[in-house]
């Protein structure tokens, strides 16, 4: 009797969907493998398929990351692209365990909002708005560009600055804009849009740190004087 595809079988069982709602920390090795190679035999699933190649190898990712591309390709299911598939995650394990560990940068205060965001900003001839976003110990998870705008003013959709942080899970964020002129004054639409994100996230139970305006040279800080 022929086997199923992955696309066939039931879908608890399927390994891209069960870690997209499991988290790919409920995948086993072989579905991790099978992930990499797509797709089995005629007469096995991809899981069957790379349950049995693990096994060869004592069930060791290490012994496995020692294998050719020929000794892989004696695996019926797996011809060359496969086999170098398999070979290239191994060597990306390899690698990312030899790299050091990059340190998050950590926002203390609102000069660290400004060293983040400043390089980005300082020559711009339009206003954007960007967003920090930060994870319980406020150290930054990653940084996004949310908006671009005239020289005199950038829209600040707060939708899009939440559906960032929950996707991203985020804890906090911190939001900062620029001001081409170099007038680090803040205006009633920045002030307005402040206090809507500032209630939004409140809302979402996101904390909303500070927000910074990006001069060169000059910032001017929410927070710094109370207004968060």
């Amino acid at each position: 009797m022929e086997k199923l595809t992955i696309q066939q079988w039931d879908e608890q069982d399927r390994p891209r969907e069960k870690m997209m709602q499991q988290g790919i920390a409920a995948l086993s090795d072989a579905e991790l493998l099978a992930i990499l190679i797509g797709s089995g035999s005629r007469d096995e699933t991809a899981v069957e398929l790379t349950k049995r190649i693990l096994a060869s190898c004592e069930n060791s990712l290490h012994e496995l990351g020692k294998r050719s591309i020929d000794e892989l390709c004696n695996f019926k299911g797996i011809g060359e692209a496969k086999a170098i598939s398999i070979i290239a995650a191994s060597e990306l394990g390899r690698r990312r365990k030899l790299e050091p560990t990059l340190e998050r940068i950590k926002i203390t205060c609102s000069t660290d909002i400004y060293q983040l965001f400043h390089p980005i900003m300082c020559d711009l001839p339009t206003e954007e708005c960007w967003i920090a976003l930060l994870n319980q110990g406020n150290k930054v998870i990653s940084k996004r560009s949310i908006s671009s705008g005239g020289i005199s003013e950038t829209s600040f959709d707060i939708r899009t600055i939440l559906r960032e942080a929950i996707v991203n899970r985020a804890s906090g964020i911190a939001i900062a804009h620029n001001h081409p002129s170099n007038n680090n004054k803040p205006s009633r639409a920045d002030d307005v849009v402040t206090l809507k994100l500032k209630e939004a996230s409140q809302t979402m139970n996101i904390r909303l740190i500070d927000h910074v305006i990006i001069c060169d040279g000059t910032y001017y800080s929410y927070a710094d004087e109370g207004r968060i």
